[in-house]
């Protein structure tokens, strides 16, 4: 049995940048472009309306996901970015967690609806989402990016 807990953490903290960069790392080399187009401004991030999360087994960094406000503020919509597990530890209910922590957390922090996309390039978040009761939807509300051939997902809080 896994030592886990998951923590608010300041996206600025180094524990937080580590599973973040890590998270885009992945994403580099599983599309191939380049840092830049990954990075997203990490403010969003921060309280009252982001959060971020770190994931620890024991002490030591597992994972993450933040969620950020999108579209119009007086709708409460939340988009969950840069959900990422340690490869060694992937399939043993981390992400799972991860998920259903942020869910909560967003809920409290009054989002009404969350959203999130992944790609071609990452079949495990595919089949993920629908197991945790996400639906798959065609598009982002109106006012929020979404990249054009991504997989989309919402859940109502």
């Amino acid at each position: 049995m896994l030592a886990l807990s998951i923590n608010d953490e300041p996206i600025e903290s180094s524990d937080a940048q580590s599973v973040y960069q890590s998270a885009i790392d992945e994403l580099i080399s599983r599309y191939g472009e380049s840092d830049s187009s990954w990075q997203l401004d990490l403010d969003q991030f921060k309280p009252p309306l982001g959060i971020f999360l770190v994931a620890r087994v024991d002490t030591d960094p597992a994972g993450c996901v933040g969620v950020r406000p999108i579209a119009d503020p007086e709708l409460h919509l939340g988009e969950i970015k840069r959900l990422w597990v340690r490869p060694d530890l992937r399939r043993s209910g981390v992400a799972a967690a991860l998920m259903s922590d942020i869910e909560e957390r967003a809920r409290n922090a009054g989002y009404r609806q969350l959203y999130l996309e992944t790609g071609d390039a990452q079949p495990e978040a595919r089949s993920l989402y629908p197991k945790l009761d996400w639906t798959s939807v065609d598009e982002y509300p109106p006012g929020a990016f979404s990249h054009p051939n991504a997989y989309r997902f919402t859940k109502v809080l």
